[in-house]
């Protein structure tokens, strides 16, 4: 019997049927044939543990949701702290709570940015960045990456894969364009006619496997965004707080955006928040009118206390010395992994603490993501390309787990070998 107080199921099978039934049918019987039947029950540090009771070292992290580990004690308990004094808060008047994040956000952000915008989620936060570079420019065009990824909104899912805006018939090609990944000519093509309100570029693009930026490419990107008159969009939704070694990925190539946006990782997990950081240029509607966006749950004050805990602990320079000390570790292990299986693991993408493991196989990494779920390991495929696979540390991982991780990936990834007939 699996007794939660409020709810209770007979076993794991209950649980899979009723999802199915009242929940989602088509994600629930995907992970079932994909072999990887997961119902998360306790879920502690970086580990995640099945109703059945298998434990699993979690390097999927919900898209960097978990940079900090699941319930992380120091978040956990400036949550409880909160809870004693406040709630999600008024979303119509100033808050004590929303005020300090903000504050804090744009102390520690790329230089220009001054203001600061809540969301509740990833998706909402992308939709206000693009409606905020809409009236600050005049223009609609946005201008996005092939096979993108930045949420399922209204106005962010025309940003990205077709896959995801054709099925609800919001794919505007008048309004989005989509322009090849390192195309720094289909880029200028595109910006040319100076019709362009934004350019949104994730700083790696997640769901495409992550891709690098070539050598000067981002850098490029913003110098045509100044000289066409388009807003750069820094996604850092999953590049962000310290993932990449710095706590914004963009800042490693030298650039200051106009809008940055962040969410799951700052929310520690625990709590929905996310938060788009603008430039003076794009804050004129908030004194134009501050009540033209609003969100109910947008910067709910028991995730500002949540979010200005991560950032504390993401800006310690323990916390970089970890990150650099654990991406050499990793990267030369998993270097040694691919030296054993030439031919099948063909390459590493690699920045910070965020890789992408490509393989010799349309959907290489389904079956690696399958073998390690097996021995003990969570990651995932890219959707968008399923040959690579999202292999994401946690940003506080431990010497003792790195070499646990390494070993468990070294043996998932021969055995998908032999299953792939390689």
């Amino acid at each position: 019997m699996l007794d939660y107080g409020l709810f209770t199921y007979a076993d794991k099978d209950e649980v899979l049927e009723k999802s199915s039934a009242y929940w989602n049918p088509g994600k629930t019987q995907f992970w079932i044939d994909s072999g990887v039947p997961l119902v998360i029950d306790r879920r502690e540090g970086y580990f995640l543990y099945d109703v059945s009771g298998k434990r699993l070292i979690d390097v999927h992290l919900n898209g960097g949701t978990y940079n900090l580990g699941h319930r992380n004690p120091e978040v956990v308990a400036a949550l409880k702290q909160a809870m004693d004094h406040f709630d999600i808060g008024n979303h119509h008047f100033p808050s004590l709570a929303r005020t300090a994040l903000a504050e804090a956000l744009i102390t520690t952000g790329p230089e220009g940015l001054s203001k600061v915008i809540y969301a509740s989620g990833g998706g909402e936060a992308i939709d206000i960045a693009l409606k905020t570079a809409r009236h600050a420019t005049g223009k609609r065009k946005i201008v996005s990456i092939v096979k993108a990824y930045h949420g399922h909104t209204g106005l962010a899912v025309g940003t990205g894969d077709e896959r995801f805006s054709r099925l609800f018939l919001s794919e505007r090609p008048e309004e989005f364009v989509h322009v090849p990944f390192n195309d720094l000519a289909g880029m200028e093509e595109a910006l040319r006619g100076r019709d362009v309100a934004a350019v949104i570029m994730e700083t790696i693009p997640a769901t495409y496997g992550f891709p690098l930026p070539d050598p000067g490419y981002l850098e490029s990107v913003k110098r045509l965004c100044e000289t066409y008159d388009a807003l750069y969009i820094a996604d850092e939704v999953q590049t962000g707080l310290m993932r990449t070694g710095e706590l914004w990925g963009i800042t490693k190539h030298g650039i200051r955006p106009d809008i940055l946006v962040t969410g799951k990782g700052i929310s520690g997990g625990l709590y929905p928040i996310a938060a788009v950081l603008v430039s003076e240029r794009c804050a004129g509607w908030l004194t134009e009118d501050g009540f033209a966006h609003m969100a109910t749950f947008g910067g709910g004050e028991l995730g500002c206390f949540a979010a200005m805990k991560t950032l504390e602990i993401c800006n310690r320079p323990e916390t970089r010395s970890i990150v650099h000390h654990a991406s050499d570790v990793i990267g030369r292990g998993l270097e040694r992994i691919r030296d054993d299986n030439p031919g099948w693991f063909t390459g590493i993408r690699q920045n910070g603490l965020i890789f992408g493991l490509e393989f010799d196989h349309p959907e290489g990494a389904k079956f690696v993501m399958r073998q390690l779920y097996d021995n003990g390991v969570w990651a995932i495929f890219s959707t968008l390309d399923p040959r690579v696979l999202q292999y994401k540390p946690g940003i506080l991982i431990d010497p003792v787990l790195t070499e646990e991780l390494l070993d468990r990936t070294a043996v998932a990834i021969a055995r998908a070998a032999k299953e792939a007939g390689k």
